[in-house]
């Protein structure tokens, strides 16, 4: 009867302490600050005047932000771009992208001087530093600018910058090289929630 009384006691300690830990983690993971959506907006752009236009708009991008430190974070499935024109978006992923073999682009990055006490509902102009993974290649973007703001539980965080296509390795034929732009404009927005 002893044993089984002292089995259980310490039983029901391990529980306690295991419950504990949990709560602890819990508590420390919820306050670490995080923002997430999986309904970010990228649009690139690469046309050129006169001829068909070359754009492509994704409402699927993940992105997430850390408050405390300024870390950020984006993941964009390369073929949930879409075009108007379907010929064009299978030639984007087939020959240009090929989406099959890099089937994502990330960024990884910094907002510098990132402090949540400073972000309300006007603009709120800070620089982003960070890498953007594409087509197998890295690219280091600095001094990047972009707006954001805080109304209720959402932080909005948009930009816009240019990618040079040779930057990741993007040949583009000849015989359209004069129908698209060497230079991509790329626009995002996203519209983070509290995790």
């Amino acid at each position: 009867m002893g044993n089984r009384w002292f089995i259980r006691r310490i039983r029901d300690d391990t529980m306690k302490k295991i419950i504990y830990i949990i709560l602890l983690v819990g508590v420390t993971v919820s306050a670490q600050g995080k923002y997430l959506t999986r309904v970010g907006f990228v649009q690139f752009k690469a046309s050129i005047a006169s001829f068909e236009k070359v754009e492509a708009i994704n409402n699927s991008a993940s992105a997430i932000l850390n408050i405390e430190n300024g870390e950020i974070a984006v993941l964009v499935l390369i073929k949930a771009f879409r075009f108007k024109n379907a010929l064009m978006e299978e030639h984007f992923n087939e020959s240009y992208a090929e989406s099959d073999q890099y089937p994502k682009a990330i960024f990884k990055g910094k907002i510098q001087d990132f402090y949540i006490e400073k972000i309300d509902v006007n603009k709120n102009m800070f620089n982003l530093d960070g890498e953007l993974s594409f087509h197998g290649k890295a690219k280091t973007l600095e001094g990047l600018s972009v707006t954001i703001k805080q109304n209720g539980d959402i932080i909005s965080v948009s930009g816009e910058f240019i990618a040079d296509a040779s930057d990741f390795n993007i040949k583009i034929p000849k015989i359209v090289r004069n129908k698209i732009s060497k230079d991509i404009k790329v626009s995002f927005e996203f519209k983070l929630q509290k995790r």
